[in-house]
């Protein structure tokens, strides 16, 4: 029988593909897509303090960040940190590399119906396997969000070289913050072009307002930016839900994975490397122990902070920007990103936390403990 489904041919089904094959996992594994989201379409970028199975399909690397916060432009340094951009065919490529020599790994066109026991339900049929690694589905008892993440992207080309090609800006706060917590996010390609993102945290159901977010984009480019003439290349956008929660992975014979796993990290968005480290870990549990669930588990004070962060900048978007200026206050980006990678002691927290309302967040704190 097929001893390996997994559930999806995205960031995180690939990404678990290349891991199980170095792990030298030699049971058949199947991987099914039914390609509604190509993958040419797809970028990620994130941080990383240590080299990656992966790191090949990175297209770019960067060592600084721009933020502007609280009136205020500033380059920090990732000190043992790298951000990375990774794209989808590149990602497909390097993931191939692991897998195609296999004759064990195989991948097959189809649509996931369902999950059932002993196996799953693929275009209508039964497809037994021992383990499914699901990122389609996901759990039946999946946690109500707590907000939700809105961006809308525009790939542009500039008649006037205002991007730098050496650092992105991980959040610019000059916007309105009329229709929720917003910043933009600049990622750039050359002198001349750049993925600019406006991206808001709003209440769970909050209808998008494109027009604002058109808006907010034209005016940064405009008047922040100096963009002068500009044309879109491309446009990109989505919502997001955020859960600070995290939803039952496990059940009989399948884990979720990627975001349906609760993956995604409810104060930032980012999954990328959340992925990686989640299927170097499922690899090794199945190397070690045949299956898959001997994973790590983050303290759980990680996702409570996550939950009185989002509580708080839903209801009162401005302190958004006053808990970013504060995590990001330091000479470099090394103590918020070690904090946003849930690799922080309680001092060390304590002592991020100290630039922020200590009343807001801790009734925040206090209301959702005792829900």
């Amino acid at each position: 029988m097929t001893r390996i489904v997994i559930a999806g041919g995205g960031m995180s089904g690939l990404s678990l593909a290349a891991h199980l094959a170095v792990a030298d996992h030699r049971h058949p594994v199947v991987v099914i897509d039914d390609g509604s989201r190509p993958l040419d379409a797809m970028t990620w970028a994130s941080w990383s303090s240590r080299p990656g199975l992966l790191d090949a399909a990175a297209s770019r690397w960067f060592d600084k960040i721009r933020v502007h916060v609280n009136g205020r432009t500033t380059v920090l340094r990732l000190g043992r940190y790298r951000y990375r951009v990774v794209r989808g065919a590149d990602l497909a490529a390097v993931v191939r590399r692991y897998t195609d020599p296999l004759r064990h790994f195989t991948y097959e066109r189809g649509h996931v119906d369902g999950l059932t026991d002993g196996g799953l339900i693929v275009d209508g049929r039964f497809l037994r396997a021992r383990w499914v690694f699901d990122s389609v589905i996901g759990p039946e008892d999946e946690p109500p969000p707590d907000g939700e993440l809105v961006f809308r992207g525009w790939r542009v080309a500039s008649e006037r070289a205002v991007f730098d090609p050496e650092i992105p800006t991980l959040f610019d706060f000059r916007t309105s913050q009329a229709h929720g917590a917003s910043f933009v996010y600049v990622l750039p390609e050359d002198a001349h072009h750049a993925l600019v993102e406006h991206t808001s945290f709003v209440p769970p159901g909050t209808p998008p307002d494109e027009t604002a977010q058109k808006e907010a984009l034209a005016e940064y480019l405009g008047e922040v930016a100096g963009a002068g003439h500009y044309e879109i290349d491309r446009e990109e956008h989505a919502v997001l839900p955020l859960r600070a929660a995290q939803p039952t992975r496990q059940h009989d014979h399948v884990l979720t994975i990627g975001a349906r796993g609760g993956l995604l990290k409810a104060s930032t968005g980012f999954a990328y490397e959340r992925v990686q480290r989640d299927s170097a870990a499922i690899a090794e549990s199945m190397q070690r122990h045949g299956h898959p669930f001997d994973l790590p588990r983050a303290p759980a004070r990680f996702r409570l902070f996550d939950g009185v962060l989002l509580d708080v900048v839903t209801r009162e978007p401005t302190q958004l920007e006053r808990a970013f200026g504060a995590l990001f206050r330091y000479r470099t980006a090394e103590p918020a990103l070690r904090f946003l990678d849930e690799e922080t002691v309680v001092p060390q927290e304590l002592q991020l936390f100290a630039g922020m309302p200590a009343a807001t967040y801790l009734a925040a704190a206090r209301q959702r403990l005792t829900r």
